[in-house]
């Protein structure tokens, strides 16, 4: 069993790298972004809840993403070859609580992969992301504050997985392929 934590500022590039461990390795992925937009856009009470969080910069309440993660996660069967966790966990206390999580269902962790790019490319690439895809929270004031709570409350997670002794660092800045391959040597050696 394969879970992996991607770990990265917003605009590190998770979703892509994700997407191409996906193709590579028949992995799940949850992604907390995808969950949250899709909650949002069917209008669910779920949906309304983690709007407000969102359109405001903040993170959404531990408890309510255990709950959605755990039924997402159950939903891969006992089968699967393992889970990218994209987006989550982004404070100590989540990850606290993803390792209890997995522990009642005989899982772990086995890596943490953080794509580590510049603040001053994050924000170029997530101000073009939002010109294109008019995603509502990819705007300059948003952005800022996104990094700031990543700063403030989801980085000490690098310390955190550096004591678990499943962190690697990945140089995020540079090409596609690079990193890419740079994440699969990771996997494989797991």
């Amino acid at each position: 069993m394969k879970n992996i934590v991607i770990f990265g500022a917003p605009g590190s590039g998770k979703g892509t790298q994700s997407d191409k461990l996906i193709d590579k390795y028949g992995l799940g992925h949850i992604s907390t972004g995808d969950v949250l937009r899709n909650e949002i856009k069917n209008g669910t009470e779920l949906g309304k809840t983690a709007k407000s969080y969102i359109d405001k910069g903040q993170l959404i309440p531990d408890e309510l993403m255990i709950d959605i993660l755990a039924n997402v996660y159950d939903s891969f069967g006992k089968e699967h070859e393992g889970v990218i966790f994209d987006g989550f966990p982004r404070t100590i206390p989540q990850a606290e609580a993803l390792k209890k999580m997995l522990a009642t269902r005989g899982h772990r962790v086995a890596a943490m992969i953080e794509l580590d790019v510049p603040e001053s490319e994050l924000m170029q690439r997530l101000l073009l992301r939002g010109q294109k895809s008019g995603r509502s929270d990819d705007n300059e004031a948003t952005i800022k504050k996104r990094l700031d709570v990543y700063h403030d409350q989801t980085s000490p997670l690098i310390d955190w997985y550096k004591r678990e002794g499943i962190h690697n660092h990945i140089q995020g800045l540079g090409e596609l392929d690079r990193i890419f391959a740079d994440i699969c040597t990771v996997i494989e050696s797991l």
